[in-house]
């Protein structure tokens, strides 16, 4: 059905390494894999396997989960895109002590959830590059906007900046990106 590999630290992993809840749902207890270093693996890489026919409007979503805290998405696998590389981006674990017991008697661990849902009732196929697009969108914003302070005079309640700031801005941050290969990359996580 669909097959893992944590990127420099594991061989493909089939479905058979996951515990099968239901039909349509299968967990991954790190503790087993990793023990208690889970929020090291920070990259996921979940593939459909060949011979394995998802309907069109189906997605297999990728959740996280730290111990004691709510399972949270990360991204999908669907048949237009049957494989991925996503990040894992692991919630603060919750209030409960990792070391207490659940009902079974086991300890809070750290899992990796698959489902199969409806395409169209996720959020997203791959939510850390939405953050990534995300941050740098803010990034560039905050140049911008401290370009334009520097310029900037006062009229009561109002900044009055020159005509052609967002010119003079636009032309002196494509300079600096020809200059430094490195600059862009700053504005990333």
């Amino acid at each position: 059905m669909f097959g893992v590999v944590f990127p420099n630290r594991s061989f493909p992993l089939d479905i058979s390494t996951f515990t099968q809840i239901d039909t349509f749902h299968w967990v991954l207890d790190m503790n087993h894999f990793v023990g208690e270093a889970y929020d090291q693996i920070k990259d996921m890489c979940i593939f459909l396997l060949n011979n394995f026919t998802l309907p069109a409007d189906k997605a297999l979503a990728v959740y996280v989960q730290s111990p004691g805290s709510a399972f949270v998405y990360c991204g999908a696998v669907t048949l237009s895109r049957p494989s991925a590389v996503l990040t894992l981006l692991w919630p603060e674990p919750g209030s409960q002590s990792q070391f207490q017991l659940t009902a079974d008697g086991a300890p809070l661990s750290a899992k990796i959830g698959i489902s199969v849902e409806d395409l169209a009732s996720l959020p997203s196929l791959d939510v850390a590059a939405e953050k990534k697009i995300e941050h740098i969108a803010l990034k560039v914003g905050e140049n911008l906007f401290n370009f334009m302070q520097s310029f900037c005079g006062v009229d009561g309640s109002k900044l009055i900046v020159p005509m052609d700031i967002l010119d003079r801005w636009f032309k002196k941050f494509q300079e600096r990106a020809k200059r430094d290969p490195e600059y862009l990359k700053g504005f990333t996580l």
